[in-house]
């Protein structure tokens, strides 16, 4: 859930509070430099910490296309709405089936699986060569 940085202080403290922004800071620092150079944009991504046994640890998912959106940056043009390699396809394919985000989850026709691996795919594609 979004929380403001007051409420986060009020909750973990100032200092935790600071170590997290700060770490938080430098990884997507160093993850959009390497994304930079493969010709990917990372619009905004998602990162959970926690703390156990009073050390602050990163937990779940990280810089992946379902906890991030990536654009590519050639074809980057503000303003519009973006291409991208991340579940955004999928997001806009369940809006256009005007599905109402209640389960049971509709079945996805094997088009809409294979075009969303495929942009999953490129990222690794280019992230990782």
């Amino acid at each position: 859930m979004p929380i403001t940085r007051i409420e986060m202080e009020d909750t973990i403290g100032s200092e935790e509070t600071k170590k997290i922004i700060e770490k938080s800071l430098a990884i997507y620092a160093r993850a959009s430099r390497h994304a930079e150079e493969a010709g990917i944009v990372i619009a905004d991504t998602k990162m959970e910490f926690g703390i156990i046994e009073d050390r602050l640890i990163l937990i779940d998912e990280l810089l992946t296309p379902d906890s991030s959106r990536f654009w590519p940056r050639n074809d980057y043009e503000e303003g519009r709405p973006q291409k991208s390699f991340d579940k955004q396809f999928l997001r806009d394919y369940l809006l256009s089936i005007k599905w109402n985000q209640k389960p049971p989850a509709p079945n996805l026709p094997g088009e809409i699986i294979e075009q969303t691996r495929k942009k999953y795919e490129e990222a690794l594609n280019r992230l990782v060569t």
